[in-house]
């Protein structure tokens, strides 16, 4: 029987998982997607931290004791998440071993309300570091002006950081130059190069999304023509760029002392439209060095039925500029395409995040009630019998 998903890694493809909660930590299900279906990465996000709390009762002791603690919510949020992502860096430990520290990785964020505040985001990028507190962690800083920054201060530190919300290639270009001041600022500080990793989440499918919902307001036939083609032609480019970075005198330097390259990862690579063929950002998308989370359904999928035809990326460049050209004559203007998506990306992170921090209120509220009515009992009980010893 074949292994495509075998077949996928084999031609280069890292496959990491875009999920992760406490039940499929408890059940064993994400040990098996590493051993069964060479999965060796875990990306997370606020959004998916929301899902998984508000689903699972598994967390219930856990809200308790922070309830009796009176702990406040947003420190609850952190002690919770940062426990789940502990465990689910070790439970992948055996890949980050057998890959010398490149995959087995798994990411958290920092809060994205501070996208656009860089010394907060370093401040918080090493308290999760230092919370979590394994060395196959990832923290996940956006790609946003101010997050520049952050990416290189926090490389500086020896800190291992997955870039996230990255839609346009200049921007791409510019996480790439914070990248390398920030292993060469690590260097100089005194860190292991061979123990920093990092790798630049690329967003796809949202990009087909944006730019047909334009195409189709243009009606056109040449711009229904172009449906679904911009997300690929996208990515292809960003490798295009990668090569030439990891190719450079500049990272040759870095690499001499240990340094690993940045990976581009395909983020957001399940298909949003249903006439779309469900792995076509996992076929379209291969290449070696690249890494691809996608949530569970997409590696099933690419199980059953994905084709890995070689690398699909390399060679691909023309082709993927005539796709520009086409946009650009039809009518769509990219780089508003691209500014829309980050506006957009960090928003939804920060709803997402208002919308944990809801959830865990509520929790703690809801445990708290339980907890303080036998206290409430018993002080009522002290005060009585204060009283009667008062009356006697």
């Amino acid at each position: 029987m074949t292994d495509r998903l075998q077949e996928l890694s084999a031609a280069g493809v890292a496959i990491w998982l875009d999920d992760l909660s406490r039940t499929r930590i408890t059940s064993g299900g994400l040990d098996q997607l590493r051993r069964e279906k060479h999965m060796v990465g875990v990306t997370t996000n606020p959004t998916i931290f929301a899902k998984a709390l508000s689903d699972a009762d598994e967390y219930n002791w856990q809200l308790r004791d922070l309830a009796l603690r009176g702990v406040g919510v947003e420190e609850s949020v952190r002690l919770l998440t940062t426990y789940d992502v502990r465990w689910a860096c070790d439970v992948m430990r055996p890949a980050y071993d057998a890959s010398a520290g490149v995959d087995g990785r798994v990411s958290i964020e920092v809060d994205p309300r501070l996208a656009h505040d860089t010394d907060r985001t370093v401040a918080e990028a090493k308290a999760l570091w230092w919370l979590v507190d394994r060395p196959n962690l990832f923290i996940k800083i956006p790609a946003t002006e101010a997050g520049l920054g952050a990416i290189t201060a926090t490389l500086a530190e020896g800190i291992s950081v997955n870039v996230t919300l990255i839609f346009g290639l200049d921007r791409y270009s510019a996480v790439m130059e914070a990248f390398l001041a920030g292993l060469e600022q690590a260097k100089a500080n005194g860190h292991d190069l061979t123990k920093i990793a990092s790798v630049a989440s690329f967003f796809v499918s949202r990009v087909d999304s944006e730019v047909d919902k334009r195409l189709d307001a243009i009606g056109s036939p040449a711009a229904l023509q172009l449906r679904g083609k911009a997300a690929v032609a996208n990515a292809q480019l960003a490798y295009e760029r990668y090569a030439e970075v990891f190719s450079s005198p500049r990272w040759q330097a870095l690499a001499d002392a240990g340094a690993h390259p940045q990976r581009p990862l395909w983020a957001s690579t399940s298909t949003k439209n249903p006439d779309y063929r469900d792995v076509i950002y996992v076929e379209e998308l291969i290449a070696p060095g690249t890494v691809n989370t996608m949530p569970e359904p997409v590696i099933h999928a690419y199980a059953e039925h994905g084709e890995t035809r070689g690398d699909t990326i390399t060679g691909s460049y023309d082709a993927a500029r005539q796709v520009f050209a086409d946009l650009d004559r039809v009518g769509i203007d990219f780089d508003d395409v691209i500014a829309t998506l980050e506006r957009e990306g960090v928003e939804k992170f920060e709803a997402s995040w208002t919308e944990l921090l809801d959830g865990v209120r509520k929790s703690l509220d809801a445990a708290a009630e339980g907890v303080d009515r036998p206290n409430r009992a018993a002080e009522q009980n002290a005060r009585a019998a204060q009283q009667a010893g008062g009356n006697a």
